[in-house]
C-alpha cells in the first residue's frame, strides 16, 4: 500500500528556501577567503547573511572594510536572490536548464508572487527578472559616472553594481565604510538620486511595474491593486517628507546646516528610505525622537506586495484605513473605486498587523532584557528589522548575541511575512468554511 502524500504547504517551502539560503550564505561568509584580517564569529556571519537574504541592511560588521571583494560579491548575490525571491530564482534556473516547471512548483510560485491564478506564471517570472536586471543596469551605468573617476574602472564598476543591486533590492548595504552610508555626501545628487530612484521603483512591486509598462504601451487601465499601491505610496512619501522637513530643518546635527534645496532632498530621501530601503543621508542616531516615531510608522507600513521590500505592505495599511473610513461613514462593507472589498481580505490585513505588532513587541522586550541601550534605540531597531529596512541609531554592532538572534528571527519573519510564517508552521488544514455556525453578537468598544 502506497504511503499517502502530505498536502503541499507552499508557505513552508518558501520559508525553508529562504532559511536554506541564509545557512549557505552564512557558511560562505565564515570562510577566511571572504574577509580581511581576523576571522568572523559565526553569529555575525549568520546575522550578515540573514540581513542580505532578507534585504534588510542591518550590519554587525562593516561591509566596506571587514569583507573583501569576494565576501562583498557573496553579499551582493544574496541580496539579488533575496530581492527576487527563492522560488522566482529557482524557476529561472529551471527555465535556463530547459526543465519543465511542475504543477507543484507553479503552485508555490503563485503563492510567492501573490497571484490569483497559475496562468502565465512563467512569462511573469521572466518579466520580473528582466525588469530587475534592466533597472540594475541603468543604476549601475549612472553610478559609474561617479565611482569610476574616483576608484578606477574595475573597482568603480564593482562599487556601482553593488550599490545598484542593494538599492533596487531595498537592502541598504553599502561599501563606503565606517557605517556612514551616504551621510558624508548628502548633496551628491547623482549618487543619492540614482539610489533613491532605484529603491522607490523596487518598493512598488513587480506587479505594479508591469502594469505601468503595459499602461503606457497599450493604454490599459490599472487594476485596483496598482491604483491603491500608487496612491498609498505617494501619500506616505509626501507626508513623510513634509513631517521630516518640519521636524529636522532646525536640527544642526542632521539637516540644520544644509541649504533649503538640500534639506528638501534629504527629507524626501529619509521619508522614502524608511519604507524598507535602509540607505541614509542623515545620521539616524541624531534625529529627534519625534522624527524617529514618524520613521517607525513608515518602516512598519513598508513597501508593496511582490516588491523587494518588507513591512506589513501598503495595501494592508490601505485596506485597514479604508475599512475604518467605511465604518465611520456607517457602511457595512468597505468600498474603493466602486469595488466592494472582500471580508476575507480585511481579516487577513488585520491579522498581519496584529502579528507584526506582536513580533515587534516581543523583539523589543527580549532586547531590553539583555541590553543597556536607550529604549527608543532598541524599539527603533526592532521596527527596522521587521520592516527589513536597515536603518539604525548605531547600536547594532554593540548588541549581545541573544539580541542578535532576536533580530535575526525578526528579519526572517519580516521578509517572508508574518502570515506566511504562521501558515508554514501550521500542522493541519483549516476546517471547511462551508460549515456555518449560529451568529451571536459581542459588545465591542
Amino acid at each position: 500500500m502506497s504511503k499517502r502524500r502530505k498536502p503541499l504547504n507552499p508557505a513552508r517551502v518558501m520559508a525553508s528556501g529562504f532559511l536554506g539560503l541564509i545557512v549557505i550564505g552564512s557558511l560562505l561568509l565564515s570562510l577566511p577567503q571572504a574577509h580581511e584580517g581576523a576571522g568572523i564569529a559565526y553569529i555575525d556571519a549568520l546575522f550578515t547573511a540573514t540581513s542580505a537574504v532578507c534585504v534588510t541592511g542591518l550590519v554587525v560588521v562593516d561591509t566596506g572594510t571587514f569583507f573583501n571583494p569576494f565576501g562583498q560579491g557573496l553579499i551582493m548575490i544574496m541580496i539579488f536572490i533575496g530581492a527576487l525571491g527563492f522560488m522566482t530564482m529557482s524557476t529561472l534556473i529551471f527555465i535556463f536548464l530547459g526543465r519543465q516547471i511542475s504543477l507543484r512548483d507553479r503552485i508555490i510560485v503563485k503563492e510567492a508572487l501573490n497571484q490569483e491564478s497559475m496562468a502565465d506564471l512563467v512569462p511573469l517570472v521572466k518579466a520580473i527578472f528582466v525588469i530587475a536586471l534592466l533597472f540594475i543596469i541603468i543604476g549601475t551605468s549612472l553610478l559609474c559616472f561617479r565611482f569610476i573617476p574616483d576608484l578606477g574602472y574595475g573597482q568603480g564598476v564593482f562599487f556601482a553594481a553593488f550599490h545598484a543591486v542593494s538599492a533596487f533590492g531595498n537592502a541598504g548595504f553599502d561599501l563606503f565604510g565606517n557605517y556612514v552610508s551616504l551621510t558624508l555626501s548628502p548633496t551628491d545628487y547623482l549618487t543619492n538620486g540614482t539610489i533613491l530612484f532605484l529603491f522607490i521603483i523596487g518598493g512598488l512591486g513587480f506587479t505594479v511595474i508591469l502594469e505601468l509598462i503595459r499602461r503606457f504601451r497599450h493604454r490599459k487601465h490599472l487594476s485596483l491593486h496598482s491604483r491603491l499601491v500608487l496612491i498609498i505610496s505617494a501619500s506616505l512619501l509626501v507626508s513623510g517628507t513634509i513631517l521630516v522637513l518640519l521636524l529636522e530643518h532646525n536640527n544642526p546635527d542632521t539637516m540644520g546646516n544644509l541649504p533649503i534645496g538640500a534639506q528638501l532632498f534629504a527629507a524626501l530621501f529619509t521619508s522614502a528610505t524608511a519604507r524598507t530601503a535602509g540607505f541614509s543621508v542623515l545620521d539616524t542616531g541624531m534625529l529627534n525622537y519625534s522624527s524617529l516615531l514618524i520613521l517607525m510608522v513608515l518602516m512598519f507600513i513598508g513597501a508593496s506586495p511582490t516588491s523587494t521590500g518588507g513591512g506589513v505592505k501598503t495595501t494592508t495599511f490601505g485596506l485597514v484605513l479604508i475599512t475604518l473610513v467605511s465604518m465611520v461613514r456607517g457602511r457595512h462593507e468597505p468600498v474603493l473605486f466602486l469595488r466592494r472589498l472582500p471580508a476575507y481580505h480585511i481579516m487577513k490585513a488585520i491579522s498581519i498587523i496584529i502579528a507584526a505588532a506582536a513580533l515587534i513587541f516581543t523583539t523589543t522586550f527580549l532586547m531590553t532584557l539583555f541590553e543597556n541601550h536607550d529604549f527608543m534605540a532598541l524599539f527603533f531597531e526592532a521596527f527596522s528589522a521587521f520592516g527589513t529596512v536597515g536603518l539604525s541609531s548605531g547600536i547594532t554592532p554593540e548588541l549581545s548575541n541573544p539580541s542578535k538572534i532576536a533580530l535575526i528571527a525578526t528579519m526572517f519573519c519580516g521578509r517572508i511575512g508574518p502570515e506566511t510564517l504562521l501558515v508554514a508552521l501550521a500542522q493541519k488544514k483549516p476546517k471547511d468554511d462551508a460549515i456555518k455556525y449560529p451568529e451571536e453578537h459581542l459588545m465591542i468598544g
